[in-house]
């Protein structure tokens, strides 16, 4: 027997119908209709089964929809009388998702599910309604049995049928159209079929988000990439938090790993490990765990077989052992299906889904998502037998030797290639043993490893028997560089610049080398001599600890004293070499600019950075072109000269082509998509460089640095181009690493989140962010910033009805602005504010008091500030509108009294509540006096906006009609008419264009309806 009362059993089925979809809610639902069904009351029980039913639909519990259903069918068919037009319809609405059921359930055999359908087709004919969803129902059930001819007969026949009450929405019939096109292998009918519900013309409780999770794999096989993120993007967003929508989130997480985001598809099954797990809906465990197999085996062919995935039953698995176990479990189920429809549709459909290759090698979406772990690199030792690369052995060595020869980016990865060859292990060629000794040596010194001047001694004495003094001069000077990055005293620093250039001006004098070889130790000696030079002004000579880092590498002159000294050198070796050097002059020349640009002289830098550009390409070395002419953009975005800054950035990328370092690629679609966001032009063009970017900087490790602001300028790049959504995505991904780039930068990014996800209809969430920020800004000098924020916070709290978390934030708003003393606008909006707090859960006599008290507050304030600006139209505006609020606020006490006497409240109801319920009812006295005061307070309002002019009509109209029909409620209507007839005799004097139609219209309307009441 029930323990619940019938008022209890109704507030649980209203209170479980707001729940979220899930196994929570469907339990209590459960509990609901026994407890219903033990009370006897048949429509009460309806009702719970109804609830039940609608619970069940919205989880992955979603065939348990059949007992309900049958139970409540019977109610049906013993008294259809008890059903109203609306349970009836509901009734025959239903009967649809348990066709789905049916088919989505192969414990019901196949017979069964037929007589259902027949049942379903029966009782739409004798109710009138069209077959347009019985023939939809076929088509699903026909299709999964392998019977493509009755598949295409039912999907004609569906499409034929009439619309009717009892035809799905156009987003969802839509969606299933679409898939039915993908299942006959025509990707771009079913993306044409699914424009509606892309576009958001056509939408439900499920749509967009389902048919952006179907649209992933059709966008991406059509190259259609840049729809394919968003989305995902966009679709993502909507899905993670349905568990009816699993096996979207199965279709997200396949698009990943076929798209070269295993990381971010491992994410999101973290997301969702909890429900790993099997579930009850056996068709949405094949959907969703599909997807989180094609992931699965992606990572495991990716060699991750061993890394750890989440946990199934409760048990920690590796990627390969949740691959089996889920492959296992699906098989299972699709065999079920199998043989119930006596067909192998399912599992080979399966089968192909799970063993689908990638669709693309990599798809950046723009997302932040953390770096799949590092597997063991294989050594650089070559494998006997291995398979070599196309072309002959010395073919690339000489490529190599060339492309060394130039400084050209891709020479590494060509020497990688000749140390990886058979020929390079045996050691038969001295000279490419040495050169490969030589390229190893360079990397550990790049590297700054330990031993980097032990090898490069070694290569040394290697080419000088080999008799080639040309690459034994060099390794020489490289023996210089790599002391110098590791803090050698300045003495023995000298010595070894001093022998590294004699080793050059002794080679021969008919060695083509020898000028490239001197220039470049006098470069050499230039740069360090100048950090010597400061480290001496500011240091103990002897000490050795000045750490050359950075200044061997050709990027920027030393800082500190001497940059006289270092520009006259580096001129004095311009001149010397212009003729025959041009790309060791463009560095000497990319180092002035940097020198000239630390020494405040921006436009010399910008002539000197654009001659370094020009040399490095008429050298025909255009990689060298990409650091200054991206510098140089940067310094004319400074000047606010934009279009030469955009024209040197894109140059600076087309010249970028050949570059290998990943991090360089990141900085030249950085300094693009930065300089057209500020532009305030080409934003899509922007949002691909900058998304560009991020992948880039993710390549070389700076994803929380680079990375990050190539995230947040694609985060403003889409919100300017309206994909909120995609923003939001984007900014809260990476705002870990922003939260890490300083205290500004931290304030920005949650700033700029709140107002994303405010435009998202998240208020809760855009309180968070704005109280944050607020939180971050509260040790600031300045209290107009957390003012602000604590402003904006309380907004959104306000509406989404926090009514306490609102008051504090607007407290601590009103706090600061009356600190800063220069924004009463602002603070008189938060004094409205808390007055309509104060009356939003219960109008009160306190209330009402304290809120006529803020809105007096408020008018104080406004007066101040027109005492020291009396024309100032934003704060009279604000001083109407305070009128006019307040007079609202009386008419709200007026209401409050009247809904009290139609409901039959009085003292009892009071004396429950402890004195603190409704406010004490009023006398005509009280209400005449309030009504007057309202008139009054309409009437300042309506004369002052009309001092402001006929841009503020429609607020003065709004008040001139409300004390009209005030007036009305007084018993003088005619007073009221005459009101609203005035104004618009005024405003049809109006010069043409100037008073909207609406408003003579509405004026019209008014002053006739008070008219004819009056008679």
């Amino acid at each position: 027997m029930s323990t619940l009362t019938r008022e209890e059993i109704e507030r649980g089925l209203a209170e479980n119908r707001q729940a979220p979809g899930g196994t929570a809610r469907n339990a209590h639902a459960e509990a609901l209709s026994a407890a219903a069904e033990a009370t006897g009351d048949r429509p009460l029980f309806r009702a719970a089964l109804d609830n039940l039913i609608n619970a069940y639909l919205y989880s992955s519990e979603s065939p348990k929809m059949l007992v309900p259903f049958a139970r409540l069918l019977q109610e049906y068919d013993k008294d259809q009388g008890a059903f109203d037009e609306w349970d009836a319809h509901s009734l025959f609405w239903q009967f649809k998702w348990i066709a789905s059921a049916i088919g989505h359930s192969p414990e019901i055999p196949l017979d069964s599910a037929a007589g259902w359908l027949d049942e379903m087709e029966r009782r739409y004919r004798i109710a009138g309604y069209s077959e347009r969803p019985v023939r939809e129902a076929e088509l699903w059930l026909a299709d999964s049995t392998g019977d493509d001819e009755r598949a295409g007969r039912a999907y004609a026949r569906w499409q034929a049928a009439d619309r009717d009450d009892m035809s799905d929405c156009h987003a969802c019939e839509l969606n299933s159209q679409g898939q039915y096109a993908v299942l006959r292998g025509d990707d771009a009918e079913a993306l044409g079929v699914w424009q509606p519900v892309l576009s958001g013309e056509q939408t439900c409780a499920e749509e967009p988000h389902r048919v952006l999770a179907a649209s992933l794999l059709p966008l991406v096989r059509l190259g259609r990439f840049d729809e394919a993120r968003s989305a995902h993007l966009r679709g993502y967003r909507l899905a993670r938090d349905k568990e009816s929508l699993l096996p979207s989130v199965g279709r997200h997480i396949e698009f990943c790993a076929l798209t070269g985001n295993e990381s971010r598809g491992l994410e999101i099954l973290a997301e969702h490990a909890a429900h790993v797990a099997p579930l009850a809906n056996l068709s949405d465990r094949l959907a969703f765990h599909g997807g989180i197999l094609v992931l699965l085996r992606r990572l495991t062919e990716l060699g991750h077989g061993q890394s750890p995935a989440v946990p199934y039953e409760g048990s920690p698995r590796t990627v390969s052992e949740l691959y089996e176990v889920l492959r296992s479990g699906s098989l299972d189920i699709a065999r079920r299906f199998d043989a119930r429809n006596g067909s192998n549709r399912v599992s080979e459909r399966f089968l192909a889904r799970i063993a689908a290759p990638p669709l693309t090698a990599v798809l950046p979406l723009g997302v932040r998502s953390s770096a799949l772990a590092a597997l063991p690199q294989p050594g650089p030792a070559p494998v006997p037998g291995a398979a070599a690369p196309a072309g002959g052995f010395a073919e690339l060595v000489e490529r190599a030797r060339e492309a060394r020869e130039l400084g050209h980016p891709g020479s590494d990865a060509l020497w990688e290639q000749v140390a990886l060859r058979p020929e390079a292990a045996a050691g038969s060629d001295p000279l490419v043993a040495a050169d490969v000794a030589d390229h190893r040596a360079l990397a550990a010194a790049r590297a700054g490893a330990g031993d980097a001047a032990e090898l490069l001694a070694g290569v040394r004495e290697r080419y000088r028997e080999l008799g080639l003094a040309e690459r034994a001069a060099l390794a020489e000077l490289r023996l210089a560089t790599v002391a110098a990055q590791s803090g050698t005293a300045a003495g023995e620093l000298r010595a070894l610049l001093a022998v590294a250039l004699r080793a050059a001006e002794e080679l021969e004098a008919d060695e083509p080398l020898r000028i490239r070889r001197i220039a470049l130790a006098e470069l050499t000696g230039i740069r360090v001599e100048s950090y010597l030079r400061s480290v001496e002004a500011t240091e103990d000579p002897e000490h050795g600890d000045g750490h050359g880092h950075g200044h061997g590498d050709g990027h920027g002159p030393g800082q500190g004293q001497g940059h006289g000294e270092l520009a006259h050198d580096l001129a004095a070796f311009a001149d010397a070499y212009a003729a025959h050097l041009p790309d060791l002059v463009a560095e000497a020349e990319e180092m002035l600019g940097r020198l000239a640009l630390s020494q405040g002289d921006p436009e010399r830098a910008v002539a000197l950075l654009a001659g370094s550009a020009d040399r490095s390409v008429a050298a025909a070395r255009p990689w060298l072109a990409v650091d200054p002419l991206v510098l140089r953009a940067g310094v004319l975005m400074s000047l606010d000269r934009t279009a030469e800054a955009e024209e040197s950035a894109r140059a600076g990328l087309a010249h970028a082509a050949e570059v290998t370092d990943a991090e360089a690629q990141g900085v030249v679609r950085l300094t693009l998509a930065d300089i057209l966001l500020g532009r305030g032009e080409a934003d899509a063009e922007a949002a691909r460089h900058a998304l560009e970017a991020a992948h880039w900087f993710d390549q070389a490790g700076l994803t929380a640095d680079g990375g990050a602001q190539a995230r947040l300028l694609l985060a403003r790049c889409h919100a300017r181009e309206g994909h909120t959504v995609e923003a939001a995505e984007v900014l809260q991904s990476t705002l870990p690493d922003l939260l890490e780039h300083g205290e500004g930068q931290a304030v920005s990014a949650r700033e700029f989140l709140g107002d994303l996800l405010r435009e998202l209809h998240d208020p809760r969430g855009a309180a968070e962010q704005y109280l944050l920020a607020a939180e971050l800004a509260e040790g600031w000098e300045d209290p107009r910033p957390q003012a602000n924020f604590a402003q904006a916070a309380a907004d959104q709290l306000s509406g989404a009805q926090l009514v306490p978390e609102a008051v504090a934030a607007y407290e601590r708003a009103l706090e600061l602005r009356r600190r800063s003393k220069d924004a009463p606008v602002a603070e008189v909006r938060i004094l409205r504010s808390l007055a309509w707090l104060g009356l939003r859960e219960e109008v009160t006599d306190a209330g009402v008091a304290r809120a006529r008290a803020r809105m007096g507050e408020a008018a104080e304030v406004l007066t101040a500030a027109l005492e020291q600006a009396p024309q100032d139209p934003e704060a009279r505006a604000e001083l109407a509108e305070t009128w006019n609020q307040l007079a609202q606020v009386l008419d709200r006490r007026v209401r409050a009294d009247e809904e009290a006497h139609e409901e039959g409240g009085g003292a009892e109801e009071r004396e429950e509540s402890g004195g603190s319920g409704p406010a004490e009812p009023l006398g005509e006295a009280e209400l005449e006096a309030l009504r007057l005061e309202e008139i009054l307070l309409w009437e300042r309002a309506a004369a002052l906006y009309a001092e402001l002019g006929p841009e503020h009509l429609q607020a003065r109209f709004q008040c001139v009609n409300n004390a009209a029909w005030t007036e009305h409620e007084l018993g003088r209507a005619e007073a009221g008419a005459a009101r609203v007839s005035a104004l618009a005799t005024e405003v049809r004097a109006l010069p043409g264009g100037v008073a909207p139609e609406w408003l003579l219209e509405s004026a019209e309307r008014t002053t006739e309806h008070l008219l004819r009441t009056s008679s």
